[in-house]
């Protein structure tokens, strides 16, 4: 666990019902902040984390154009001011993997959802955060993937919709240089609620593509997404924190 004193810093952490956007709730109110946590409106999981964190509940779909920046218009208004935007929230909508031949399940649905979660939902999140966020010289970080740098991916859209976030990271970083600090961390094969369902089997195939034979864990990802908050020195970068999957790994086929 990294520690950082965060005390007085606000927060908003897009999906963070679940998963590496919980984790990361966790970790940044332990560090000081006060947060307000993102999730659909009909997930129960957000309120109840929310309330048992201390946090605020921010309802929204990041997908939807309007929703989303009305979502944090008002997580700014309650929070009274912006120091941190964790866009985390994304899907890989399948339940299971595609594989990457399969060009027939990818359907213009398919893609909608993918894009306009995964790599709209962000840049419409820092879009509406970007006042606030210039005027506290606060900093963003993004959950991407080693899917987004050529690793096995869930699907081909979503690998693509993870290697345009990291564009998208890079770009954001000249753009409201020198007020915001973006980042992002590549995550690797992670347990989450999306894997947790997956045969025995096939997690086992894949921790063998992994040097350190284990799933990332989200709170390893929420540590890396702390460091980046706290490390004023470090912009435009996407670090990876994937148990070595990066050296070991084999299309998904």
């Amino acid at each position: 666990m990294i520690a950082a004193d965060l005390s007085g810093k606000r927060a908003l952490v897009t999906g963070g019902a679940s998963g590496i956007g919980l984790a990361t709730a966790r970790a940044l109110v332990r560090c000081g902040a006060q947060v307000a946590i993102n999730h659909l409106a009909d997930d129960p999981r957000g309120p109840q984390e929310a309330a048992r964190l201390g946090a605020l509940s921010a309802p929204g779909d990041v997908s939807v154009a309007g929703a989303a920046e009305d979502m944090v218009a008002r997580a700014i208004d309650t929070l009274g001011g912006l120091d941190i935007l964790i866009n985390n929230a994304g899907t890989p909508v399948s339940t299971e993997p595609v594989p990457y031949a399969d060009l027939d399940r990818l359907d213009e649905p398919f893609w909608d959802a993918i894009l306009s979660t995964n790599l709209v939902g962000p840049f419409r999140c820092t879009r509406a955060a970007e006042p606030a966020l210039r005027a506290a010289q606060g900093c963003i970080v993004a959950t991407a993937s080693i899917a987004g740098m050529g690793g096995q991916a869930s699907s081909l859209a979503y690998g693509a919709s993870k290697a345009g976030l990291i564009n998208l990271t890079r770009n954001l970083a000249q753009a409201l240089a020198p007020d915001v600090r973006v980042n992002a961390v590549a995550p690797g094969l992670t347990r989450t609620p999306w894997t947790d369902g997956w045969p025995e089997a096939r997690k086992e195939r894949s921790l063998e593509n992994t040097l350190l034979r284990r799933f990332v864990e989200p709170e390893d990802i929420a540590d890396a997404m702390i460091f980046l908050c706290a490390q004023t020195a470090i912009t435009g970068q996407t670090i990876v924190v994937d148990c070595g999957r990066n050296f070991t790994l084999t299309p998904n086929r």
